[in-house]
């Protein structure tokens, strides 16, 4: 069984509700999983499952618990992580998840996850280096 599927599925169990709504915010989920760094709103979303954005944004809310904004964020975070911890620059880091300026990023960043996007990095690292020694 697909991710895809096994989500699916997961999602039916919780809410019964019918398919074509399930394959809706399933598909707009993984169009911001798989765009993240680009400028994804709510308008083009809607745009692209044919349905208003008001209704997309219920919907959304429902299954997943979060707006599409807000799930974008989260992932845009967790993308950063992964690129700060691998060394790449906190500026660099920041246009490349699609956050639009370095301020903005290492507010919501040190809001989010408790450090600057800075402290996060010099801490990955030192604890890298740690557990090779």
């Amino acid at each position: 069984m697909t991710f895809y599927e096994t989500e699916m599925e997961r999602i039916r169990k919780l809410c019964y509700s019918n398919d074509k709504q399930l394959e809706t915010v399933i598909a707009v989920r993984n169009y911001i999983d798989h765009n993240f760094e680009k400028e994804v709103n709510l308008d083009f979303l809607s745009q692209i499952r044919f349905t208003s954005k008001y209704h997309l944004l219920r919907l959304f809310k429902k299954y997943y618990g979060q707006t599409p904004k807000q799930y974008l964020t989260i992932r845009r975070l967790e993308e950063a992580k992964k690129y700060l911890k691998q060394g790449m620059s906190v500026t660099e880091t920041c246009y490349y998840v699609g956050f639009e300026t370095p301020n903005s990023f290492s507010t919501l960043f040190k809001n989010k996850i408790g450090l600057s996007p800075t402290e996060f990095q010099k801490k990955q690292l030192s604890q890298s280096h740690t557990r090779k020694e």
